[in-house]
This record gives structure tokens, sequence and C-alpha cells, in this order.
């Protein structure tokens, strides 16, 4: 299943775009295949790319981590999507005009059709309890809906206080975490903000503020820990049948519940079906899932190594690298 990607990930590396990856396609019978290239980091001394290391998996976390648990919450009766987050989190937006953002539903921000920011600078704000407490006070203004991290950022914290405990403290499934060791791990950037070059610990500047693990990023994972979270989606046992099928169920034409459905310039490629879905992570992450063929893969790498201020050559490569992959697989 790898192979015709798998070149095309080692042209890209030997012409020095990327330092290397870790490329990962499972079927919903099983057949698995796992491939790495290149080298794991560049500084401060070159490693080879391994199958098994950790990569930060930047906003993958949306989807593998905060769709899943608000999806497991509304299982349990804990939460309606079409809740308002002022129902989990009365204090956000106290005293402000209504109507605010706090009058938003959980579906709307799952989907991206709050009209939050996308960003926001937090992390120059402060930092722990006391920023999370900033963002719920903070005015957001609600224009033409945007793809936030904001709004994912307000799922985390609504998480933490259904669940009584930080998101940092929540079970994993093997081969996801919020801290792996260094040694494991794929290096980030050179951060001109922390003084160091990150390994092991997020690249999000948001996400390490607010204590390392968000709604919007945090995670790392390994291609085996993200093929075991695709695998299950593909044969219906990661959550209820009810909670998949409103996951996938369209609601833009561009966007399922946390996922990007396929649509023109999408990133899994041209020649996936109708019924995909995807989603990348700026540090150079992708996860996708063809529903109808019963395949998924994944793509890992860290193109901001050792800096994000290059051209991004996984805007062209990953829909060609989704369209080998399914070439082979059918």
């Amino acid at each position: 299943m790898l192979e015709r990607a798998r070149a095309l990930l080692a042209e890209a590396v030997e012409g020095g775009l990327l330092p290397g990856a870790v490329l990962g396609a499972v079927t919903a019978d099983g057949r698995r295949e796992v491939a790495a290239v290149g080298r794991l980091a560049l500084l401060p001394a070159p490693e080879p790319a391994r199958k098994d290391a950790y990569y930060d998996l930047a906003s993958l976390t949306k989807v593998l981590f905060t769709l899943r648990e608000v999806l497991r919450a509304a299982e349990e009766g804990l939460l309606d999507l079409d809740d308002p987050l002022k129902r989990h989190l009365p204090e956000a937006a106290w005293l402000q005009p209504e109507p605010n953002w706090a009058g938003k539903t959980l579906r709307e921000l799952l989907a991206h059709t709050a009209g939050l920011p996308a960003w926001a600078p937090l992390y120059t704000w402060g930092e722990g309890e006391r920023l999370k407490a900033r963002v719920l006070q903070e005015p957001w203004p609600l224009r033409e809906p945007v793809y936030s991290d904001l709004g994912y950022v307000l799922l985390g914290l609504l998480l933490e206080r259904i669940r009584k405990r930080p998101l940092a403290r929540f079970d994993l499934p093997g081969g996801l975490t919020w801290a792996p060791p260094p040694e494991d791990a794929a290096p980030t950037e050179r951060c001109p903000w922390r003084g160091r070059l990150l390994r092991g610990e997020v690249h999000d500047e948001n996400a390490f503020a607010l204590g390392g693990a968000a709604g919007h990023a945090g995670l790392f994972g390994t291609a085996s820990g993200v093929l075991d979270q695709l695998e299950a989606i593909l044969r219906g046992t990661w959550l209820s049948k009810a909670a998949l099928a409103e996951m996938a169920r369209p609601h833009t034409e561009e966007r399922a519940l946390g996922w990007s459905r396929k649509h023109p310039g999408w990133s899994g490629g041209s020649l996936a079906s109708e019924r995909s879905l995807g989603h990348t992570g700026f540090t150079g992450t992708g996860a996708w899932l063809d529903l109808e063929r019963g395949v998924g893969w994944v793509l890992l790498s860290n193109r901001v190594h050792p800096t994000r201020h290059r051209e991004n050559p996984l805007l062209w490569l990953r829909p060609r690298v989704g369209n080998a992959i399914l070439a082979e697989a059918s």
C-alpha cells in the first residue's frame, strides 16, 4: 500500500523539503503497513527516522482526542451536542451583553461554525489557570465562521469541568501521549520564545501556556498509535454506532464534526471517495479515512524542524500521497 507514496516522500526528503517522515496505512480488514524515510532529527545531531517515534500531532488533537471525548460525554448523558457552552461553563462571558459567544453550542464549536476568531496569542497573556479564566472572560467577537483553535480551547475547558480533572490526566490509548520521552520524540522548532529546541514538549505556544495539554493541540503520537484510532473508526468500534454516524454526518459543505470532508483541493487527494474525512496538523502531520473503501492513512513529519519559516511542501505532497495509497490499496 505504501510503495509509491513512500517514494514520493523519499524524493521530498532528498530534495531537502522535509527532515523525514513516517507513513502508515490500514484497512478495515486489518492490513497494515508503516514506513519511515529520512531523518528524525537534524539538530543538534542527525538521527535516522524511526517507525516508533512520537510526533507532535498538533491539530490532530482536535479529532483524535477532543472530538472523541465530547462525543463520549454525550454517550454517557453528561451533555448534548446542542447544549450552549454556558450550560456547562456558567461563568463564560459573565456580565457581557447578550447574545454573546457563550451561547454557541457544542456542535457549533466542534464543526467550526460558531464564528469565533481563528486564533489569538494567548501565550502572551499569561499561563495556567489564570489564562484559562481570562479565555472564559474575553469578549470574543463573532464573525463569519472560520476554522477556530479557540473553539477547541473552549471545548478542552469544558471537558476538564465535566470530568473534574485536567486534560493531562485523561486516559489515552497506546501510542498517544501528552508527554513522550524526549529521546523518543521528533524535535520541532528552535523556539525563539522559549529559547530552546523543542523535543517532547508541545510546539503550539498556546497549548504550552495552557499547561501542555489543550483541546486544540498538545497530543503526541506514533504512526501505529494513530493507525489504531483510524482502524477503530473503520471497524465501528471507536465510539457507538450512533456517535460515529453523527460524527461523519455532513455539517457544512466542507466539514463533518471536527473532520474535514472531501472537497475540491482537499488534503487527502482527489481519488478519495465522497465519504472521506481528514485532518492536518501545523507541525507536519495528517490523518485521513476513506469510509467507503475502508482505508485509513497517516503521515507524520516534523516539517517545522528546525524552523517553521520556510515553504510547506506538504500542501502539495499530502494529496499525492493519499492518491498513491488509495490506488494501491484498492
